[in-house]
């Protein structure tokens, strides 16, 4: 019913930016919180940033300064600007949604399929 496809990933040397960019499509009525989440080889998938249903936003701790999320309604995007990148960020990067599909329908959680972000020292 509803499908997140991200983009963006790629290799880049540790200092550098890049930027990624989540677009939902489907069956969408409203989107009550939307993030990024990544996940390390033999770690667990952690959050890095993400809109709360209120609107606000939250960042880990390690990206906070480093990192921006962003949002187009109109396009149902949500980006990660990453900047000053540092090899411990090397993970893959997952969007994830939590949206209603109905006027009448509870939130029900989305996930993309990952795109794979290495930062090489």
């Amino acid at each position: 019913q509803v499908q997140l496809v991200e983009s963006g990933g790629g290799l880049v040397q540790a200092g550098g930016s890049l930027r990624l960019s989540c677009a939902a499509s489907g069956r969408i009525f409203s989107v009550n919180a939307e993030g990024w989440y990544r996940q390390a080889p033999g770690k667990q998938r952690e959050l890095v940033a993400a809109f709360t249903s209120g609107g606000s936003t939250n960042y880990a701790d390690a990206v906070k300064g480093r990192f921006t999320i962003s949002r187009d309604n109109a396009k149902n995007t949500v980006y990660l600007q990453m900047n000053s990148l540092k090899p411990e960020d090397t993970a893959v990067y997952y969007c994830n949604a939590d949206v209603r599909t109905s006027w009448y329908s509870r939130g029900e959680d989305y996930w993309g399929q990952g795109t794979q972000v290495t930062v090489s020292s």
